[in-house]
């Protein structure tokens, strides 16, 4: 699944267009690496979302689903002490 996706149906990014925003202006780490909205997230891979105000969100992909619900959306994911 494509980052800009996964980010948006793990909710981690509410929007598609905000999250093709934040990696667009490098915010969005996949792996350690500055990533691309096409870039192919898999389970186990590591994102790092770190938002201009200073805050970040380190997290590691535990599922990949195409659709969730507000209910499992945060069992995608594993946030990480930063």
């Amino acid at each position: 699944m494509r980052l800009d996706k996964y980010l948006k149906v793990s909710r981690l990014i509410k929007r598609r267009e905000a999250a093709k925003e934040f990696i667009d202006k490098g915010y969005v780490r996949l792996n350690g690496k500055i990533a691309k909205p096409s870039v192919e997230v898999k389970e186990g891979d590591t994102i790092e979302i770190s938002s201009p105000l200073g805050k970040s969100i380190k997290a590691r992909v535990k599922e990949v689903r195409m659709i969730s619900t507000i209910d499992n959306a945060s069992s995608m994911y594993e946030i990480l002490p930063s």
